[in-house]
């Protein structure tokens, strides 16, 4: 049975930076609130021209680019978004379009927050079983618009952006060590009611036009923050020791968390469960904000960007989201 293997990496951020010190001026929050309880310092914001596919086509252009490869070369693309351009089509259909390929199946995965982590394992599953050798998979978000700009409980907290892998199923005994390891997903709807976007949505801020919600009507999002956090903190510890034990692995097997960033808090909750330190924790939240299914990919392109991966390191990819749905992946880095 083939492993699958990362071979390609790449992010998009919007180029509007939305800084704590701009929210001020919208919504009766500052700096210090913002930083102290999520550490995010910064978010970006989707142009007013701009949409969900288009973060998701850059993101992929930088990706292939980075894996030496075209579009051509690609067997099926998919990407994990809650903030699709419309109802239907798929963006994942948009985004084919745009980097001028068609033919080969593109479809969304709707996981939330953790659309990514979700969307890793389905690839794995099909590569493994011999569907596609080659996989685009995108995680891209506009969550700005779903924000009630007027909610200084969830408005400050997320941002938007792109991240994206290709994937390449290669024969087990070429890197018997390299690829994907396993993978643990989880949901439970029973806790819909804490995190939700809400229909009809209540309006973008008066002074950010631009980010008014379009035409197809989608809600405003909605949290009960303790809640969340608490359900957070508790269902991600469970699910990194249920992959490591999946995988028949220990938490000292791990050299680096690349986690969902959601808040600082939770990051670090999970990290310590781990007994990681924080030179092997992947940290974007302060410059990215909560960027949902783009979050755990942009911090994965970010990391690697920086030299921060390295070939033969054990990855934990962890995410929860929504639904509540939350999951993990475990993979070994064999890119160069």
């Amino acid at each position: 049975m083939p492993r699958i293997h990362i071979i390609g990496v790449g992010g998009y951020l919007p180029e509007r930076v939305m800084t704590n010190k701009d929210l001020e001026a919208i919504v009766d929050t500052d700096d210090q609130w913002i930083f102290e309880r999520t550490g995010i310092r910064q978010r970006h914001i989707i142009s007013e021209g701009e949409h969900t596919s288009d973060l998701a086509a850059a993101a992929a252009r930088q990706a292939l680019d980075d894996a030496g490869l075209t579009i051509a070369d690609i067997d099926a693309l998919i990407v994990a978004t809650t903030t699709p351009d419309m109802i239907f089509p798929s963006t994942a259909s948009i985004v084919q379009s745009k980097l001028g390929a068609s033919g080969f199946p593109a479809w969304d995965i709707q996981a939330v927050c953790s659309g990514f982590v979700y969307g890793l394992a389905h690839a794995d599953a099909m590569m493994r079983g011999g569907m596609f050798r080659r996989v685009l998979l995108i995680g891209a978000e506009s969550m700005s618009r779903i924000m009630d700009w007027t909610d200084r409980s969830t408005c400050v907290l997320f941002g938007d952006g792109a991240g994206a892998v290709v994937l390449e199923a290669r024969d087990a005994g070429d890197e018997p060590q390299g690829g994907i390891i396993g993978s643990v997903l989880k949901a439970d709807g029973s806790y819909r009611p804490l995190l939700m976007a809400r229909h009809p949505h209540p309006g973008a801020s008066p002074d950010m036009p631009d980010m008014a919600v379009d035409a197809a009507g989608v809600a405003a999002v909605e949290m009960q923050g303790n809640e969340v956090f608490r359900n957070a903190v508790n269902k991600l510890g469970e699910v990194v020791g249920d992959v490591l034990a999946h995988c028949h692995m220990q938490p000292s097997d791990v050299d680096l968390l690349i986690p969902h960033q959601a808040n600082i808090r939770i990051i670090n909750a999970t990290a310590k469960k781990l007994k990681l330190g924080t030179e092997n924790i992947a940290i974007t939240v302060e410059k990215h904000a909560n960027t949902s299914a783009a979050s755990v990919p942009l911090a994965l392109n970010t990391y690697y960007r920086e030299g921060k991966i390295r070939k033969g390191q054990v990855l934990l990819l962890e995410a929860f989201g929504a639904g509540f749905v939350w999951g993990a992946n475990l993979l070994r880095w064999s890119k160069d």
